[in-house]
């Protein structure tokens, strides 16, 4: 993409210009870029965005039997427990 340097933008774009970037979060020079989209009619399409799908952890799913499954469940109610006597303030 080439590079363009603009001189002499008058204030008020200027200033709509950085409102657009402060509400959309995004750096001055995108919020120029999609100023200038929309006044020129012209639509982009949008970047395919790819949903990434791992399988590294496959061969452990559904591997546990029912009874495992629930002493995990009773192991890990133990261990989120909160101990009262260790939240008490001390003086």
């Amino acid at each position: 993409m080439k590079q363009v340097t603009l001189r002499g933008i008058p204030e008020d774009i200027e200033k709509k210009a950085k409102k657009e970037a402060d509400s959309k979060g995004v750096k001055l020079n995108k919020a120029f870029l999609s100023l200038l989209k929309g006044s020129s009619g012209i639509r982009l399409k949008a970047k395919k965005r790819t949903k990434t799908l791992n399988h590294d952890l496959d061969h452990l799913s559904g591997k546990w039997t029912k009874e495992e499954a629930e002493t995990f469940d009773r192991n890990l109610g133990l261990q989120r427990r909160i101990d009262e006597d260790l939240w008490k303030k001390t003086e």
